[in-house]
């Protein structure tokens, strides 16, 4: 299982909008289109969505570049008037688990 998170920067003053749209849950149905967790976390200047599953990566570039997601389209647009900045893209490099679990990914933030 593989987990990718997209960071982005809030304009000033935007957290409240931005919980907003949050709360409304996103325009698609997450397990249909194979992912098997999805968070979202928010603090005053900045928003990360958490998304894992298998392929991760290969799901979030297809519903980000789909022009056939009309809602997510709208949605992303909401998103683009409260973001400051192109929103980027942050890869698991540590895992820790109670069940003993310990993972170290080999690739270096920032790297393809």
């Amino acid at each position: 299982m593989e987990r990718v998170a997209i960071v982005a920067r809030l304009k000033q003053g935007s957290e409240p909008r931005a919980a907003q749209l949050i709360a409304e849950g996103p325009p698609f149905d997450l397990a249909e289109i194979g992912l098997l967790a999805h968070d979202v976390y928010l603090s005053p200047g900045e928003v990360v969505f958490i998304f894992e599953g298998h392929d991760v990566e290969w799901i979030v570039d297809e519903l980000i570049d789909s022009p056939f997601q009309h809602e997510l389209q709208t949605v992303l647009g909401l998103w683009r008037a409260i973001v400051e900045g192109a929103p980027h893209i942050a890869r698991e490099q540590f895992e820790w688990r109670v069940d003993g679990t310990q993972h170290a990914r080999e690739t270096v933030a920032g790297s393809g």
